[in-house]
């Protein structure tokens, strides 16, 4: 099935796309420039490209949390959420790394040390 894609020109000659969902998905003006949009099923923008040579992609989660970030200049990030929708880990192309993610436990967990063996509890 096709796209039903709305068309309108402003007073100052510029052309404007919509698709379905009334995402603005192109727009020209009379002076030559340009740029384009794509977007998901949940109406988020996941690239953008403009005459000037700038882009940009985007992905998100079911949540719509922004997961990866990626621009023309070769910076990104991408970012990790737990269920409750808070950040719990990031990673950018700077060499920035922040991690929350929760780590397993070793309470409970056995060590051997010299041939004797210890049973861990947390304190």
């Amino acid at each position: 099935m096709e796209e039903q894609v709305t068309i309108t020109i402003d007073k100052k000659d510029s052309l404007h796309l919509y698709d379905s969902n009334g995402n603005k998905i192109y727009f020209e003006d009379s002076d030559g420039y340009w740029c384009k949009r794509e977007f998901d099923s949940n109406s988020n923008q996941i690239y953008f490209e403009d005459s000037c040579g700038y882009w940009i992609k985007q992905e998100f989660d079911s949540n719509g949390n922004r997961i990866y970030f990626e621009k023309s200049d070769g910076f990104w990030y991408k970012r990790e959420f737990d269920s409750n929708g808070n950040e719990i880990y990031y990673e950018n192309s700077n060499g920035t790394i922040i991690d929350n993610r929760p780590k397993p436990s070793c309470k409970g967990k056995v060590v051997e040390i010299d041939g004797k063996k210890y049973k861990l509890t947390e304190i």
